[in-house]
């Protein structure tokens, strides 16, 4: 289910703020690696964003969008100690699809919804340029990393592992 109203929502933001950023039409896509390949960059400066579900008591869930470089993973035990929490998983996808207003594949490193909390890893912000899947499969943005951090206002913490170390993330 395509979701055209988060696109028009991200690019207004970029264009209302004027940020420089690039268009990259492709093949449709929704895989971290091989968008990226598409795309023409390393899977490094790719943004994969994934929603988890964090429950710090029996009755609190919390949901975060935790934003990483594309050749690493999300370290849920990471997340759950940031949170204080007693778990951290991942999201089922119609409650991402939900709060990400985006099908999975096409999530955005921004958390356009109140009840999504954004946290970033540093290694991800310090990228040149940074490439992600533009609330759709066959279109791509790329921006700074500095321009992410203004625009999207991240809680910046170290929630990356390398790919293949502790948790695993679903490919996207």
């Amino acid at each position: 289910m395509p979701h055209p109203d988060t696109y028009q929502r991200l690019i207004a933001l970029l264009d209302t703020t004027h940020t420089a950023y690039r268009l990259i039409d492709h093949e449709p896509d929704g895989t971290t690696e091989s968008v990226s390949a598409l795309r023409g960059h390393p899977v490094s400066r790719a943004a994969k964003c994934i929603i988890l579900r964090v429950k710090t008591d029996r009755r609190t869930t919390r949901h975060v969008l935790a934003v990483v470089p594309g050749d690493r993973r999300v370290d849920l035990d990471a997340v759950r100690q940031l949170f204080d929490a007693r778990y951290a998983g991942f999201s089922d996808a119609a409650t991402a699809e939900r709060l990400a207003h985006a099908v999975p594949g096409t999530v955005l490193p921004f958390a356009f919804d109140p009840d999504l909390e954004l946290v970033a890893d540093p290694e991800l912000i310090t990228r040149p340029q940074l490439y992600f899947n533009a609330a759709r499969l066959d279109r791509s943005v790329v921006i700074s990393g500095a321009d992410y951090v203004r625009l999207a206002q991240p809680r910046i913490e170290r929630i990356a592992t390398p790919d293949g170390v502790g948790a695993q993330a679903p490919r996207r």
